[in-house]
């Protein structure tokens, strides 16, 4: 789902949008001329690898997001929500669901099989 940033109302809407069995649940309003703020969660099912062994699982993805969308670059201070830089005035959500479900992908995962072998290997910071 995409929408234009003028577009986008000042009093709270509603947002629920779907991409790849993953979707936002929650509100969004624009607080100033260049500023966005989404409430919601992320909610549904991805695949992540087994850094270990490298196998394919699936997980359940229940994430709190508290994102502020800066129509440009953004100039202010905050510490309570992540502030992602929009290009063009376009939001586009699946674009958004699809860089949180990278982040959780890039984090380390280990399956159930290798777990049990406990913390014996190097991690990579």
């Amino acid at each position: 789902m995409k929408i234009e940033f003028k577009k986008v109302p000042q009093i709270r809407k509603e947002l629920l949008t779907e991409f790849n069995s993953v979707k936002i649940e929650g509100t969004f309003c624009r607080i100033s001329p260049s500023l966005v703020k989404i409430d919601a969660v992320l909610k549904g099912n991805t695949e992540i690898n087994c850094c270990r062994c490298g196998i394919t699982e699936v997980i359940e993805v229940d994430e709190e997001l508290k994102l502020l969308l800066s129509d440009g670059i953004y100039k202010g201070n905050e510490e309570e929500y992540l502030v992602i830089e929009v290009e063009d005035s376009l939001i586009d959500f699946d674009e958004i669901i699809e860089s949180e479900l990278n982040s959780i992908k890039s984090d380390y995962y280990i399956c159930e099989e290798c777990s049990q072998y406990g913390d014996n290997f190097e991690k990579e910071f």
